[in-house]
């Protein structure tokens, strides 16, 4: 989303819903971690980022963005929200072995997935990046059975957003993965230990810790 007109309306737009949930999944799934590095993989105009650290005061994170237009909306949001000195954010795009060996202490992300051209550098960037026994949780949309039923999703769930955030979400849809899809991705060449569920409508999750890659290091930048 480098189109700056593209990213206003996404960070302008209200994703209190899954945001919010995605950090109560996080709490939920891990109950006991309360302080550490943690990296915040495609992290956009970086609303999760912030609220995250807001629910985790003992945190310091690094939200991962490539899109420029995205991480000068972020930054704007993070010093509104006082949190310059805990949040930083970088431009970087995957895969990028500045990442490999980086040992955060818990690696999240949300709807990075469908938009990478090969599903391996995401797996294969969080094992890299995570400390051994790192929680991880991986949050995304899911495809619809057909075009039909994404389009009614999106008036279900967007109907009064801006048309361009309603196309960009249906683009999203029909580009995002089946759990069953999923599962051989982690199958292949996702870290051990992590579990795959639906949490709504249009969301899984995958989470776990980090316990090793079955693909093997030399892997990470295949094309």
């Amino acid at each position: 989303m480098d189109d700056p007109a593209q990213a206003e309306a996404y960070a302008s737009a209200d994703f209190s819903e899954p945001h919010d949930a995605f950090v109560a999944h996080f709490a939920r799934l891990f109950p006991e971690f309360r302080k550490g590095r943690v990296l915040d993989l495609g992290c956009g105009a970086a609303d999760i980022t912030i609220r995250f650290a807001r629910a985790y005061p003992g945190t310091r994170l690094d939200g991962v963005d490539g899109a420029a237009a995205m991480l000068a909306l972020g930054r704007n949001a993070v010093a509104r929200a006082r949190l310059e000195a805990r949040v930083t954010l970088i431009e970087q795009r995957l895969p990028d072995t500045a990442l490999a060996g980086a040992a955060y202490d818990a690696v999240i992300c949300n709807s990075l997935l469908h938009h990478l051209a090969d599903p391996r550098v995401l797996w294969q960037t969080v094992a890299a990046a995570a400390r051994p026994g790192a929680p991880v949780l991986v949050m995304d949309l899911m495809r619809p059975a057909s075009r039909e039923a994404a389009q009614a999703l999106v008036t279900l769930h967007a109907a009064g957003a801006p048309m361009l955030m309603q196309r960009d979400f249906l683009h999203s849809l029909c580009a995002a993965y089946r759990p069953e899809e999923i599962r051989m991705q982690l199958e292949a060449s996702g870290p051990a230990g992590l579990t795959l569920e639906v949490v709504s409508d249009r969301h899984w999750i995958v989470w776990g810790r980090i316990r090793g890659s079955r693909a093997g290091s030399e892997r990470q930048h295949e094309a």
